[in-house]
């Protein structure tokens, strides 16, 4: 019974990420059937009422619910600690936002649209710092599981598999829809190969900040393989947006890029089960196991008797 208490957290980890899943395959699924074929719309006026409002909305809520889905994931390994965390990268990538649609840098000139809702200080959506939250964690565990002694190779990991999201998410959010614009169209799908140099600076900013804080408030204790499914699961609404358009230049980038980080990060699935290391327990995890085994041998006593 108590064995089957402890686990719960974790199946209704595993049972969120099906959820957001779902969500995500369904969303892109609608996509393909009614944004690239809209004579396939029920040419009635609620149907077409329903589908303008909709439309707006799919990316929003898909970032709600990634962040419910990693806030639960959080909250049940850290507490409130991962707050700070929070803070520290939404401040961040706020402030590289702001600077990037006000100047141009470090990605470019661009400017988002309405599409993605209120913009605290007139340019960025306040949901997008919070979509940056939502990757660099999940990339900081991955490549802290893999680089456990090594902070530059996690920084330089991290920022690529950041990086590498970008490949799928610029085609689809400012190409096949537009979430945001260029004001200076590169080659990429409209977006300048700078804005790849622009994510990867960034990115190494931020996994850096995190990596600062991430042994106080105890964030490798997040699982790293169900870090790489959420990883995965963020990155296919992009993906199944550009699949369904038939974008395979970027389809194929997308696949590289992801096919090198998984390659760069073969070593969590390989590593016997889910087990965490001596280093990575603490004190108040000392303190439970000890309270454990101390009822564990009162009730041999007892038995004894």
């Amino acid at each position: 019974m108590k064995a089957r208490t402890l686990r719960s957290p974790e199946r209704y980890e595993r049972w969120a990420l099906i959820g957001l899943l779902v969500f995500t395959v369904v969303a892109a699924g609608a996509y393909w059937n009614f944004a690239l074929h809209p004579d396939r719309i029920p040419s009635t006026p609620a149907a077409m009422k329903f589908f303008a409002a909709s439309f707006p909305l799919f990316a929003r809520l898909h970032i709600v619910l990634a962040a419910l889905v990693l806030g639960y994931a959080l909250a049940h390994r850290l507490g409130a600690r991962w707050l700070p965390a929070l803070a520290l990268v939404y401040a961040l990538s706020f402030l590289a936002e702001h600077v990037g649609t006000g100047y141009g840098f470090p990605f470019g000139p661009y400017g988002y649209t309405d599409l993605l809702g209120p913009k605290p200080g007139g340019r960025v959506p306040a949901l997008i710092p919070l979509s940056w939250f939502l990757m660099a964690v999940p990339v900081w565990v991955l490549a802290r599981r893999v680089h456990p002694g090594s902070r530059a190779r996690r920084i330089a990991l991290g920022a690529f598999l950041l990086t590498v999201w970008d490949l799928a998410l610029d085609p689809a959010m400012s190409f096949l829809t537009s979430y945001w614009q260029w004001q200076a169209p590169g080659r990429y799908y409209g977006m300048p190969w700078t804005n790849l140099l622009g994510w990867y600076a960034v990115g190494l900013v931020i996994i850096s900040a995190l990596d600062a804080i991430a042994a106080r408030i105890r964030l490798e204790r997040l699982d790293a393989r169900w870090s790489a499914a959420y990883y995965g699961v963020v990155l296919l609404m992009p993906l199944g947006m550009i699949l369904a358009a038939g974008l395979w230049p970027a389809v194929a980038a997308t696949a590289a890029g992801v096919g090198a980080g998984a390659w760069l990060t073969r070593g969590i699935w390989i590593e016997t089960g889910s087990a965490v290391s001596d280093a990575e327990v603490g004190p108040q995890d000392a303190v439970a196991e000890a309270d454990v085994q101390s009822h564990a041998s009162h009730a041999e006593a007892l038995e004894a008797r």
